[in-house]
């Protein structure tokens, strides 16, 4: 796209092809970047160490293109993991709300604690962390498929966002699964976190 634009300026003398030249250039890189993350994810990083989630979801979200949107973190947990995959991970999901939410979503990270029974031992019962907000949601039948590789909804998606986030998951040994959130949206639960505390 990029080269038919630009040769489309040189024939027609018309520096409006760039921008759309620009644009596909842009699109590229963004592939490119998303294929190699992709590539690193499965691999179990070698080291893990106490991550301080609510700081560490400060930081992605304030290097995401968040618009109106809003940040609500509910956490005081530390997991043990690996801190540049965990960014990316939290960094997917917000973008995911964002760009299926709206500008003016409101996305909430929180804990997920056991709800203790007496049929169940501490063992049972997962542990980990939620990212979900208060957009459109997934429907029940898709929220298998959104991890597939190349899969979106958006005219703009790459399909490797959420790919990503279950490639993290599985290299922490975590699992990922997407559900309802409260208020109808779209929820992120990833379990089997050991804590970092």
């Amino acid at each position: 796209v990029a080269q038919g634009r630009l040769a489309m300026a040189r024939s027609e003398d018309d520096i409006g092809h760039v921008d759309d030249a620009a644009a596909a250039v842009d699109r590229t890189l963004e592939l490119i970047d998303d294929l190699l993350t992709l590539a690193k994810q499965g691999s179990r990083p070698e080291a893990f160490k106490a991550v301080d989630l609510s700081a560490l979801a400060d930081q992605c979200w304030a290097n995401v293109a968040t618009g109106d949107a809003t940040l609500v973190v509910d956490s005081d947990r530390h997991v043990l993991g690996h801190p540049s995959r965990l960014k990316q991970l939290l960094a997917n999901l917000f973008r995911n709300a964002i760009d299926h939410g709206g500008t003016d979503v409101t996305v909430v990270v929180g804990d997920i604690e056991p709800m203790y029974t007496t049929t169940q031992t501490d063992s049972d019962l997962p542990t980990g962390f939620y990212i979900e907000d208060d957009g459109p949601g997934i429907p029940a039948a898709e929220r298998e498929r959104v991890f597939e590789v190349g899969y979106t909804t958006h005219d703009d998606g790459t399909g490797f966002g959420l790919n990503i986030v279950k490639g993290v998951a599985d290299a922490h040994g975590w699992n990922v699964a997407a559900s309802k959130s409260a208020d109808g949206g779209a929820r992120f639960e990833i379990t089997g976190v050991e804590s970092g505390d």
